[in-house]
């Protein structure tokens, strides 16, 4: 069945601009589209791209929209090349996505703790993201008031022995029920990596995100020799390791879990494909992923979280959308800032309002 297809461009200043390896990244550049078919139902979905991470860039994605000549059905998603991630995403998820989410009975009221290793498909603990540095202390002691039962802090930011002895000062505030996890966003060498890991295996760390990184621009030959660095520390050292800028799009995962990658991946669903493809290729690897938003509206991130909610890996993580409050304007935000996202605060979110904000 064809559906009509309407799109919008959107520009969106962040609340504080964000800190990243290429500069200050002050707002949120993306488009909006909406699929109505000739009953008169109505979808939406997100292209949310992040070039940097190798991704299409908005230009690109608003030149394919455009020769789309206002009609889509599920074979225009499969005509669009793979690297076109979030096309493919935000076009899928306007025809159906991964539909409603299919989950257990919520958890009792007032539990707050994630006790034992049982997954609760309608209730994901939510990683509180961590400033660098020692900032870390007084931010990890808020999340702990808050509830949060996950932490991710940036790491690679200072000296590294500055930040090793922030770590056991860290370490040792938090609750033996609260998982740490480190994010290197591939700011180690070699060296430097196997130094973290080795403080690692000795401390009670969650995983270690891409200590190491190459992009295209270093050249196939600087990607092959970091990917081979990576694969040799995961062998090496007991803490895993996490795959995030490796792994952006279907091609990569597909690579990293067809090479037998038995560590973690983190999945941003709006950068990755078709929901279902992905889902697909987790499940056919048993791939122990993690996902994560890629600083969306609600409309993307409400497409995002469905994935995560269908994926039932073979241990459970805490899901990397704790990036709130994000946006200036509050309506476009996904998720509030909460410790714990239910199946039901997920599909309760509305892209129809999110789309009326931007006309």
């Amino acid at each position: 069945m064809k559906h009509k297809l309407a799109f919008r461009r959107y520009r969106l200043p962040f609340r504080g601009a964000l800190r990243t390896a290429h500069g200050p990244w002050a707002e949120r550049e993306g488009i909006l589209i909406r699929t109505e078919d000739e009953a008169g139902r109505t979808g939406y979905g997100e292209v949310a791209p992040i070039p940097w991470f190798g991704t299409e860039t908005v230009e690109e994605a608003e030149e394919v929209l455009g020769k789309l000549a206002g009609d889509v059905d599920d074979a225009t998603v499969e005509s669009i090349p793979e690297r076109l991630g979030c096309v493919r995403f935000a076009l899928a998820s306007a025809l159906g996505g991964v539909g409603r989410i299919a989950h257990n009975p919520p958890s009792p009221a007032g539990e707050r703790r994630v006790k034992d290793d049982a997954p609760n498909h309608s209730r994901h603990p939510v990683a509180a993201l961590l400033p660098a540095g020692k900032a870390v202390l007084a931010a990890a002691d808020k999340a702990l008031e808050q509830g949060y039962v996950a932490l991710k802090w940036k790491v690679g930011v200072h000296d590294a022995a500055d930040e090793w002895g922030v770590l056991d000062d860290l370490l040792a505030r938090l609750p033996a029920h609260v998982k740490l996890r480190l994010d290197a966003n591939g700011a180690w060498n070699s060296r430097l990596a196997a130094k973290w890991l080795e403080r690692c295996a000795e401390r009670p760390v969650e995983f270690v995100e891409q200590p190491c990184f190459a992009g295209a621009s270093q050249g196939p030959a600087h990607q092959r020799k970091t990917d081979d660095i990576l694969l040799g520390l995961a062998n090496d050292y007991p803490t895993p390791i996490a795959l995030d800028e490796s792994v952006t799009g279907m091609a990569s995962l597909r690579e990293w879990l067809g090479r037998g990658w038995r560590g973690v991946v983190v999945v941003k669903p709006a950068l990755a494909g078709p929901p279902a493809a992905v889902l697909a290729l987790l499940e056919n690897h048993r791939a122990d992923a993690v996902f994560s938003s890629a600083l969306e509206t609600a409309v993307g991130g409400r497409a995002a979280l469905q994935v995560a909610f269908s994926y039932q890996g073979p241990r459970p993580r805490a899901l990397g959308f704790g990036v709130a409050p994000l946006f200036t304007d509050a309506r476009f935000d996904a998720l509030p800032a909460v410790p714990f996202v239910s199946a039901d605060a997920v599909e309760h979110l509305n892209p129809e309002d999110v789309w009326n904000a931007l006309s």
